[in-house]
């Protein structure tokens, strides 16, 4: 009698086709796609000077005692213009303007920097960087637009002295001092709007001590290629128009100086010129090495030793420039201590 194991028959073949439905429908399935996580920043971390734990204290002794002195010098110069009524010209009134707004130029970065070199924290937030963005550079496009305006006034005083008191009256020059400032924000405004119009996302560290243009722009979400090349240009507008309006200017002046006759009035001449032209020659430089450059920002480092220099060491020499190169202002500064001590007897 042959035995026929029916039921295990049965049995093995339903278990070998669900099997088999079972892989048909699981190659069939689509794949659960793999959620792309975006992270979006929502603060920064300034790295700074973090490369050089061992130097920051060192380099916070060294920032601050150059920061007082730039406060000071400054202070100095718009009490003495402010004082002396013998320098109530339209050329120390740009003098004034200029030392005030270099003083809050340093406000806008040197104190954050400071407090990050002897903290632990590093961090900014995004409306915090906006604010320190907008005031750099709006105070930066200013100080380029003040320069030319200075040139400008150098220029009318020596090629057109007799017509100067009429063509630089007070309210021309409060108009063209507003001015100055309207369209230097103006500028940083465009600017900041353009770098923040998109959410900043992946890495969330700032290559530099404060909110600049390039190190910010490669943390955005968005192609940042066209926003560059359009700051790019804006910047050359600003930086490089206007110095070469203040080159026009320079370019009438020395022709003017040529023709006096007298090599005294020729020094006296140049001697009113050469501490702006010394300034003009310092902003313009350092302006040029980091916004006039497609690819800026490419190497941090470098970037950031050029930034110290233009934020830290170029407020210090203005108003030392402008001391020991202007002999009125020197003039003045001696009447003013003599007076002071008077006061004090």
């Amino acid at each position: 009698m042959i035995s026929c194991p029916l039921g295990t028959d049965v049995w093995q073949i339903v278990t070998k086709l669900s099997h088999s439905i079972y892989s048909v429908l699981s190659s069939q399935a689509p794949e659960k796609p793999q959620e792309n996580v975006t992270w979006l920043v929502t603060e920064f971390v300034l790295v700074g000077f973090s490369n050089l734990p061992h130097l920051r204290y060192t380099l916070f002794g060294l920032f601050f005692l150059t920061y007082l002195v730039t406060l000071s010098g400054n202070i100095t110069i718009i009490t003495i213009i402010q004082v002396d009524r013998t320098l109530h010209t339209p050329m120390y009134r740009f003098l004034a303007v200029l030392s005030l707004s270099e003083t809050s130029y340093t406000l806008v970065t040197i104190p954050n920097m400071l407090v990050h070199l002897l903290t632990e924290s590093q961090a900014i937030s995004i409306p915090g960087c906006r604010a320190q963005m907008f005031f750099f550079l709006g105070l930066g496009c200013s100080q380029c637009f003040l320069l030319t305006l200075m040139g400008y006034d150098r220029y009318v005083a020596i090629c057109h002295p007799l017509r100067y008191s009429v063509i630089m009256r007070p309210t021309v020059c409060l108009r063209l001092g507003a001015l100055v400032f309207c369209s230097g924000f103006s500028v940083a405004s465009i600017e900041t709007s353009m770098i923040f119009s998109s959410p900043f996302c992946g890495s969330h560290r700032v290559e530099h001590f404060f909110c600049d243009i390039a190190p910010v722009l490669k943390l955005s979400c968005s192609e940042s290629a066209g926003k560059a090349l359009a700051i790019f240009f804006l910047s050359v507008l600003v930086v490089l128009v206007s110095f070469l309006l203040v080159l026009l200017s320079y370019a009438f002046i020395v022709a003017a100086i040529v023709r006096i006759p007298s090599a005294a009035g020729r020094r006296k001449a140049f001697s009113t010129c050469a501490a702006h032209l010394t300034v003009v020659i310092v902003h313009f430089g350092c302006a040029s090495i980091i916004y006039l450059r497609p690819e800026s920002g490419a190497r941090p480092e470098q970037d950031r030793l050029v930034a110290v220099f233009y934020t830290v060491v170029t407020p210090l020499l203005n108003p030392v420039v402008y001391t020991l190169r202007n002999k009125e202002v020197r003039v003045a500064l001696r009447r003013t201590l003599v007076r002071s001590r008077g006061v004090f007897q």
